[in-house]
């Protein structure tokens, strides 16, 4: 036949849309054309494919050889689309079956003998084609990834002649059916009860957790804040197997190893304070996910939060609240995933002294409100709790046999908070919106009368009322309670330092 079409698909974000790789062989001059807005690593195809089909001792034909990558208005890059070429070119010569490669996907990249190489973005092809009941061939490395998609039906293509043999039915390629893990979790690695002291803290840390608010520890060095936030994993739900999916997908775009030992562990990201915003939130000429896609339904730590890039922590503020990053250029634009939950840990003051018991600080109140003022109001409107974290006295640091409850205890009660906000709202009390927080938080006549008090006094603006509200609500389903109260309330604005005055250095710190 003059005229083939074989199966493939692009990556483009979080989206793998279905590519048909045609080829037509004509009369005329030799020449190999690719045609179909590919870049340039595609277009260097025509000398891989050509030498591969060669050194494994198949026919080139002979005069014109086009190949059309459809849609021509969908951007095509890197080179996975080698091996479908191939395949393509050999079944418009005649040298495979005409039926022998229907309802099927190839993917892989050709070295000049033959040779399947890895591509990118795996995972979102073996999704894209579960879904639409294709089956795929895609290179050895990649076969892990592509078998975490339950019910996908794959085959390793390890080199050309393999295919070949396969389509024409000399030797018939083995095919495995993809399947999620079953190991839910890693175990947890760091325990609350290893912490001693801060039990203020600890129950912020179990609120964030039970309701996924964003969190800010502000306390003197060496008192405890990255300590707690590295076991606000261990506090978190399993992911369920759509949601362990999404996270694979992302860090399979990103070209990271997928652990299957932690499958359903919430990603915990700790970015060094030096990382840029399109380090943090993606980019490049060719979109890539960054660090808070890369924490999609897990937790992003960002320690010393004055010391990064104004700018950098300026790009947060719309994820936050959407759960999603749209990255735009001139050529494409991509949107990746970004639900994830902030937390974050800053000193009170530039020496980091301000509050401790010692009196060492010298910061002058000038100097407070500089440091604070690396935070801009509307990124400090979108965290919902800030707490301070105090030092610990050094008996009860010293103490034995401290009885102290571990993660599991507290993750369990998370767990049955969370389950009863799903079966309520459908989500998390953090990601209420709009007429949703006026049902599921309304509070008692005397909880709204404190809360307006407070309002009007430290100047809320309509998010923070809203958040406040949710944050009592998930005070309230802690505490079984079914109505909002002036307790929960109480404890909510308690929870939000940063709302009142700089302290001066006189001042010191006080307890929430």
């Amino acid at each position: 036949m003059a005229m083939a079409t074989v199966l493939s698909r692009a990556q483009h974000g979080m989206e793998a849309p279905l590519v048909r790789v045609e080829c037509d062989l004509g009369a005329g001059l030799p020449k190999f054309s690719i045609v179909g807005l590919a870049e340039a690593v595609v277009k260097e195809s025509r000398d891989r494919v050509r030498s591969a089909i060669e050194n494994c001792k198949f026919v080139w034909p002979e005069g014109r050889v086009i190949v059309n990558l459809s849609p021509a208005d969908l951007p095509k890059d890197g080179g996975r689309y080698d091996l479908p070429i191939a395949l393509a070119i050999l079944l418009a010569s005649g040298q495979l079956p005409a039926e022998s490669l229907r309802d099927c996907e190839f993917y892989g990249e050709l070295s000049l003998s033959g040779e399947v190489q890895s591509m990118q973005g795996a995972l979102l092809a073996a999704v894209a084609a579960a879904r639409v009941n294709h089956s795929i061939f895609v290179p050895r490395a990649n076969v892990p990834e592509a078998a975490l998609v339950t019910g996908c039906r794959i085959a390793i293509a390890s080199n050309l002649p393999d295919m070949v043999n396969h389509a024409t039915g000399a030797a018939r390629l083995h095919f495995i059916i993809g399947a999620a893990p079953t190991s839910t979790s890693g175990g947890i690695e760091a325990d609350l009860c290893e912490v001693r002291g801060q039990e203020s803290a600890k129950r912020a840390l179990e609120i964030a957790a039970a309701g996924a608010h964003s969190l800010l520890f502000i306390g003197p060095p060496g008192t405890g804040k990255s300590m707690l936030a590295q076991r606000l994993p261990g506090l978190l739900p399993p992911m369920s197997e759509e949601e362990a999916l999404e996270v694979a997908a992302v860090r399979s775009v990103a070209r990271l190893p997928i652990d299957t030992s932690r499958w359903r562990t919430r990603p915990f990201r700790t970015p060094h304070h030096s990382a840029s915003s399109v380090a943090l939130v993606g980019g490049g000429s060719r979109p890539r996910p960054g660090e808070i896609s890369l924490a999609h339904h897990g937790v992003l730590f960002l320690d010393e939060l004055p010391e990064y890039d104004r700018t950098a922590l300026e790009v947060l503020r719309e994820p936050l609240e959407t759960g999603v990053i749209t990255i735009s250029r001139a050529a494409q634009q991509a949107e990746f995933p970004a639900s994830f939950q902030f937390v974050a840990a800053m000193n009170p003051c530039p020496c980091g002294y301000l509050g401790d018991e010692r009196g060492i600080c010298h910061c002058t109140f000038e100097q407070v409100r500089r440091y604070r003022g690396r935070l801009s109001g509307p990124l400090i409107d979108r965290l919902d709790l800030h707490v301070e974290v105090l030092r610990v006295p050094h008996e009860v640091l010293r103490a034995d046999h401290v009885k102290s409850e571990t993660s599991a205890q507290v993750a369990s009660r998370v767990a049955r908070v969370r389950e009863l906000q799903l079966n309520r709202q459908g989500c998390t009390n953090a990601r209420l919106k709009g007429r949703d927080i006026e049902r599921v938080c309304q509070p008692t006549a005397r909880g709204r009368q404190l809360l307006e008090r407070a309002s009007n006094k430290l100047g809320f603006s309509a998010r923070a009322y809203h958040r406040v509200l949710k944050v009592a609500r998930t005070i309230a389903d802690l505490a079984d309670a079914p109505h909002v109260d002036t307790m929960h309330i109480s404890e909510a604005l308690s929870l939000r330092k940063l709302d009142r005055a700089t302290p001066t250095m006189h001042e010191g710190a006080s307890r929430p």
